[in-house]
């Protein structure tokens, strides 16, 4: 028989610190990963070729190498799953084969997550095309990428827990709409909600403008 595990009471972060307040994109939740290639155990290496072993070698998207010759493999992936250009998800996949160098050169070794909307997805936003907004605002909120339809999500606030702080928020894009989708030309398209990021407690709540008194799923 084992020894009883103690498991302490974890610390409690402080209310009042930041928060980041960023706008709530009505789309599909993604992911690119991107990992170096001397990182990944399972390899088999054949005839100065390296192949993964089943069934990963069938999650690759692609395989890029940098500047300096560092070998990186690109995955993409939707909230439950890999997903490739032949099981794709609204072609998040597609778009992350088509734009690969671009990706490793911009992004760098990580796995990225965001926001895949625009063209045939939820709302729409009234765009021609799809978009990725990138989740992590500390790092990406000031880059212009290259990339085609790379971006951070917008910000709308940043500072001290405000109560007051997220209702002008809100208020701000009940009033005007999606600064997201204003930026692509599509302007004033209705705005979903907020996302807050806790600095502090590093954790994530949402608001959202219509029905947010009522649970996932059951809304009308």
């Amino acid at each position: 028989m084992s020894a009883i595990e103690f498991v302490p009471w974890g610390k409690i972060s402080r209310l009042n610190r930041d928060i980041v307040v960023t706008e709530k994109i009505d789309g599909t939740n993604a992911a690119i990963l991107i990992t170096p290639l001397d990182q990944v155990d399972h390899i088999q290496h054949h005839d100065g070729r390296h192949e993964l072993f089943e069934p990963d070698a069938q999650k690759v998207i692609a395989s890029i190498a940098d500047a300096e010759g560092r070998v990186f493999l690109v995955f993409a992936q939707s909230r439950t799953r890999f997903i490739t250009p032949d099981a794709d998800n609204f072609g998040f996949a597609k778009w992350v084969e088509a734009n690969a160098e671009g990706l490793v050169a911009a992004l760098g070794e990580g796995r990225h997550f965001g926001e895949w909307w625009g063209q045939g997805i939820q709302r729409g936003y009234g765009l021609k095309e799809k978009c990725f907004s990138l989740f992590n605002t500390s790092r990406w909120k000031d880059t212009q990428f290259e990339v085609p339809g790379l971006s951070a999500v917008p910000v709308l606030y940043w500072g001290p827990q405000s109560e007051e702080r997220i209702k002008t928020a809100l208020a701000v894009l009940d009033a005007h709409g999606s600064p997201a989708a204003a930026r692509l030309g599509s302007f004033k398209q209705p705005a979903e909600g907020i996302v807050i990021w806790h600095t502090a407690g590093r954790t994530f709540s949402k608001v959202t403008l219509l029905n947010d008194e009522i649970p996932k799923g059951l809304a009308g």
